[in-house]
């Protein structure tokens, strides 16, 4: 099917989103049973991590590790928000620079200032945007960021969504309570396609969407490892104890250049694969044989649709042998864990 799709469904009883862009899985969020990243505590300090300038907490859903902290007692309460998955058998990861997000705006406690996404030039709606913001944050201590969606957004529900995040704002910073305990939840996975999926697209919410628009067989083929990127090449992407390894692998053609065409194809191809996976850390790419002459034109390609990509992932560089090392943030849960 041409176009894109977004199919809110559910799988084994946990909530789920789907983005099929031309009939292939573009994206994938599923619920799991970890704290939701965003997801707001106010945490009690416990004891310092030396050497490493953090601060393990106490929170309702077990323990968070804050880094970088100075002048922090053990005892004392703090706001935290957590921002991604945390590693198995480690603390979940927080910070204490809040955010409240939404479709088309972001508040921000903590840097005061009105600003808009340098994605929208023109002027005339910059203006416009500005106006907005102005009316509906007078008075309001807070920083806001208009995003990119804004661009021809109806200003109702520009005004709407940022007086919603005000108000999240406010409910969290002005409880007066000094209990360890959840102040404000995270997205879940519909509410999340909703803010973060904005360009246009046909919208399923029927029960059954994911089997009718296909979106299970390409869980499947996702989870079997073996990911089919073009000419009779294949990504092989295991997730290990200590990294996710991703082999490229040219199929019967071993040609030179079959090899220089998976790994172009593997550059454009694995960003899918990460977010549909759920699939965060150390990454290393085993890459088809290639001339080092053409390295520089597989990490342009890497870096191109990397830049797309929702989830913070820096691109390391290679190893002696020969890999490609990629370090890529922790912001969803693997798939082969919710669903096995």
């Amino acid at each position: 099917m041409k176009g894109t799709q977004i199919i809110l469904d559910h799988i084994n009883g946990r909530e789920a989103a789907a983005r099929m862009v031309d009939g292939v899985l573009d994206d994938f969020l599923i619920a799991g049973d970890a704290p939701l990243p965003g997801t707001i505590y106010r945490a009690r300090a416990d004891r310092p991590v030396k050497g490493q300038g953090g601060m393990f907490l106490t929170t309702p859903d077990g323990p968070a590790f804050l880094r970088q902290v100075k002048g922090l007692a053990p005892g004392q309460m703090l706001l935290v928000q957590v921002t991604g998955y945390a590693e198995p058998g480690k603390a979940l990861p927080v910070t204490q620079k809040l955010l409240f997000k939404s479709r088309y705006a972001i508040v921000t406690p903590d840097a005061p200032g009105l600003n808009i996404s340098r994605s929208i030039r023109d002027d005339d709606e910059r203006d416009r945007l500005l106006e907005i913001a102005h009316s509906e944050m007078d008075g309001v201590e807070y920083g806001l960021i208009l995003r990119s969606v804004c661009a021809g957004a109806d200003p109702d529900e520009i005004a709407e969504d940022i007086a919603a995040m005000v108000t999240a704002a406010r409910q969290v910073l002005e409880d007066s309570s000094n209990q360890s305990e959840v102040l404000h939840e995270g997205d879940a996975p519909h509410l999340q396609a909703w803010r973060e999926w904005t360009a246009p697209a046909d919208i399923e919410q029927e029960p059954g969407g994911f089997e009718r628009c296909g979106v299970l067989d390409a869980l499947e083929a996702l989870q079997s490892g073996k990911i089919a990127i073009g000419g009779g090449a294949y990504l092989y992407v295991e997730p290990t104890r200590a990294l996710v390894a991703v082999d490229v692998n040219t199929g019967s053609d071993t040609s030179l250049a079959a090899g220089i065409k998976a790994n172009m194809a593997c550059a454009r191809n694995l960003p899918r694969a990460l977010r549909c996976l759920g699939l965060g850390g150390q990454i290393v790419i085993d890459t088809a044989p290639m001339p080092k002459k053409d390295r520089r034109a597989f990490e342009t390609a890497l870096r191109a649709a990397f830049k797309s990509d929702p989830e913070e992932t820096t691109l390391a560089g290679w190893t002696t042998l020969g890999h490609f090392e990629l370090q890529r943030k922790r912001a969803r849960l693997p798939l082969s864990e919710i669903l096995s």
